[in-house]
């Protein structure tokens, strides 16, 4: 059940905190930390936004630096893609490169791209109308085949399918629908790395207990499937409120929200080019709508001003990044903003969590 609050895009779920689900896989981390680039991305406390927001700390999780890549993407597909090749040479078809295919707005991309290169395999991947030509050559020059397609992501998700259907192509996309589900499983797997990084470092900043509120972006919700996992499958633990945030011309997940079941929109433009989907993932939406206290959508222009608030305080965020500062900002500042503090259950002494996935260089529009 969801309740509006304001005119605001917004939705809230009442319960959601006493959901609860299985725990990730714990050897992911283990996976992660074995390889040759890896390190904890950092954990920044800003007091400045602590002020902004009326809490009492905000830390922001900054993920412009992982893997040798500028977003978090590089775990999901770096977990997803040694699960599957290790799966096709347990099934004897492992005597030659395979090729790995996927759509994508970027960052996931340019990920599974770097992944074949330094694996040996190849990429093929399918690229959506308005992706900045910058991301596009980035993802040329880990050697990948790249395919534009005129239609948006969904499309080009679509046109991947197809053609992994070739001999020794293997689709690794981020987003699951009914009967393909096992690879987007393993991505989202992957991402429990960062929320274990989490705990970790807000232990050592002192917080003992966990945060009050964890922000997150979300395009198809794969992350925030790894979010809700990861916060959701503690059972003797105080569970945070979780949020989601998405731009105003791409929100699958506020609407699938508000109306109590998966459905798709129409996209517009949007300089959240990551986050710009149509479709929720079909494994994630049983955790959403479990365990999302509440979803906000938020135009360009105050993802982009939270971008510039944040480089200003030494993180660099893209404006998918910035979108977790932008969304609950607009959500505890704007008209009825008082209520909706209340509905996340937030006060003068919470700890807050935004999830910045993306640093400037991922996103150059």
């Amino acid at each position: 059940m969801t309740e509006n609050l304001s005119c605001l895009p917004w939705s809230a779920r009442p319960g959601a905190r006493a959901w609860r689900c299985a725990p990730a896989p714990a050897e992911v981390r283990d996976f992660h930390s074995a390889l040759p680039d890896y390190a904890a991305t950092p954990l920044t406390e800003l007091p400045a936004l602590a002020q902004d927001l009326g809490v009492g700390r905000v830390f922001v999780k900054d993920e412009s630096h992982r893997l040798g890549l500028p977003a978090f993407k590089a775990l999901g597909a770096s977990w997803a893609i040694h699960r599957a090749l290790a799966e096709r040479a347990a099934n004897g078809h492992g005597s030659g490169p395979a090729t790995l295919v996927t759509a994508t707005d970027g960052n996931h991309g340019r990920a599974v791209a770097r992944m074949a290169r330094l694996l040996g395999q190849h990429a093929h991947v399918f690229v959506p109308q308005g992706v900045h030509p910058r991301a596009v050559t980035a993802i040329v020059e880990e050697q990948a085949k790249v395919t534009e397609v005129q239609g948006p992501y969904d499309e080009a998700v679509r046109q991947a399918a197809r053609a992994a259907a070739a001999p020794d192509a293997i689709l690794v996309q981020d987003t699951a629908w009914p009967g393909y589900e096992q690879i987007p499983a393993w991505i989202v797997e992957g991402y429990s790395t960062l929320c274990a990084e989490i705990d970790e470092q807000l232990t050592a900043a002192g917080v003992a207990e966990g945060p009050d509120l964890v922000s997150v972006p979300v395009g198809v919700g794969s992350l925030a499937q790894a979010v809700v996992t990861h916060y959701r499958s503690r059972l003797s633990e105080r569970a945070p409120a979780l949020l989601s945030v998405e731009p105003e011309s791409a929100a699958c997940v506020l609407e699938s929200l508000a109306l109590g079941a998966l459905v798709s929109v129409t996209t517009g433009k949007t300089s959240m080019a990551g986050l710009n989907c149509g479709t929720p993932s079909s494994i994630a939406w049983p955790y959403l709508y479990g365990g999302l206290d509440a979803a906000v959508a938020i135009p360009d222009a105050d993802s982009a001003r939270a971008a510039v608030d944040l480089a200003g305080l030494g993180v660099s965020s893209g404006p998918c990044g910035a979108a977790a500062l932008a969304g609950l900002r607009t959500a505890l500042n704007g008209v009825g903003g008082d209520d909706r503090r209340r509905a996340l259950g937030l006060g003068p002494s919470s700890v807050v969590v935004l999830l910045s996935s993306e640093g400037t260089a991922a996103n150059p529009l």
